[in-house]
């Protein structure tokens, strides 16, 4: 097995992921801390004590990040490569709905704005986010890239349909983790690309659209889970998407 996931159960105490695998004199860096889930991610990080610093962007930080610019995105990978090693990058965006859009029920609905809005910020944003962090993490050591994906960008596993734009822009954020993998593999055969589910957590993004009777996870347990896959993974991972419990989820 190439990862020690989550137990499936929610922590209990502290949440406080071990982070050991990775080296520790270096910095992580969290794209997407405004978010729920983001916020989380530096919180359980920090409170690791593992890594030399922990860096939080958002429209809000200073430097600030815009999915849609990608100067800015250049500017904070630069900012963090100025503070130590980048071992640990998480890329917490994403976009499902806001008052102007949400997930289509049916072809009909479908959109070229909004088809285009999702794309840039599911699959663009972060691959650009790729293009800045991939070479400027360590040439040796474990170091980690890892975006957050949707199992229902899975096409595998699409069974129910709808959700055109939201399914079809986290497959392609899917194949840019796999093709960046492959590259990053040949410059850093130590480093990890790869793509996350988080389940269903509660926070602003889901709540509209939490099924009745689903596994609900506060954004704390969703960042113990993560970490905690992360800290798991092995080189043979690289490339991979797993889910919160380190389970590969189909393609």
């Amino acid at each position: 097995m190439s990862v020690t996931g989550g137990s499936g159960a929610e922590p209990t105490t502290a949440r406080v992921p071990a982070l050991g695998s990775f080296v520790p004199t270096g910095v992580a860096v969290v794209f997407g801390a405004g978010g729920g889930i983001g916020g989380a991610l530096v919180e359980a990080i920090r409170a690791a004590e593992h890594f030399r610093g922990v860096v939080a962007f958002s429209r809000r930080s200073s430097p600030s990040i815009d999915l849609l610019d990608e100067a800015s995105l250049e500017r904070a990978a630069a900012f963090a490569a100025e503070l130590g090693e980048l071992r640990l990058v998480v890329d917490a965006t994403g976009f499902l709905h806001d008052r102007d859009q949400g997930p289509e029920k049916t072809w009909r609905q479908l959109d070229a704005a909004s088809l285009a809005r999702s794309f840039a910020l599911n699959a663009i944003g972060p691959a650009l986010i790729m293009k800045h962090v991939l070479p400027r993490l360590p040439r040796s050591g474990k170091a980690a890239f890892a975006t957050l994906s949707a199992r229902v960008g899975s096409i595998g596993d699409n069974r129910l349909g709808g959700w055109y734009s939201y399914r079809a822009s986290k497959a392609a954020l899917n194949q840019l983790v796999r093709t960046a993998a492959v590259e990053l593999a040949r410059r850093s055969p130590e480093a990890l690309c790869v793509a996350l589910h988080p389940g269903t957590v509660a926070t602003t993004l889901s709540a509209p659209f939490a099924a009745t009777g689903l596994e609900v996870h506060t954004p704390a347990a969703a960042a113990h889970h993560l970490l905690t896959v992360l800290d798991g993974l092995t080189t043979d991972a690289n490339g991979g998407f797993f889910d919160w419990r380190g389970l590969p989820v189909p393609w």
